[in-house]
């Protein structure tokens, strides 16, 4: 159970970042960040004890309004995959289940390079395309 950081690797609009995973047995969540400097232009965060999803930003600080859709298609020690699609106005989610996220791009970028996990999961691969 280890936190993972990935700096430099460009998410433009237009691109889509491929994760597959496993989360650790008995972790209670896990989440996944796609950093602007100090700000997380978009939060994901999987949490086992209310078996949902939670999406957020953080800009100066402070925690955007949460987002709660699509399904919940993460279980402990199972092989999970979703993708991720950059456009100028949003963070398109699909989730292993079909589900489809739309989350606003709130801090307007067409560039991130900055992404990180931490404990509860391990990341197996991590793809831009």
């Amino acid at each position: 159970m280890a936190n993972i950081t990935v700096n430099n690797m460009p998410l433009k609009v237009g691109h889509t970042l491929t994760v597959t995973g496993v989360p650790t047995a008995g972790a209670d969540r896990f989440a996944f960040d796609i950093h602007s400097g100090s700000d997380i232009a978009f939060h994901m965060s999987v949490r086992f004890n209310e078996t949902i999803v939670v999406y957020n930003s953080l800009k100066a600080g402070v925690w955007g309004t949460e987002v709660f859709q699509g399904g919940f298609p993460f279980k402990h020690k199972e092989l999970f995959k979703f993708t991720i699609t950059l456009t100028r106005e949003e963070f398109l989610v699909l989730l292993s289940d079909g589900s489809e996220i739309h989350f606003p791009n709130r801090l307007g970028a067409t560039e991130y390079k900055d992404f990180s996990s931490d404990k509860g999961v391990l990341i197996h691969s991590f793809e831009i395309n």
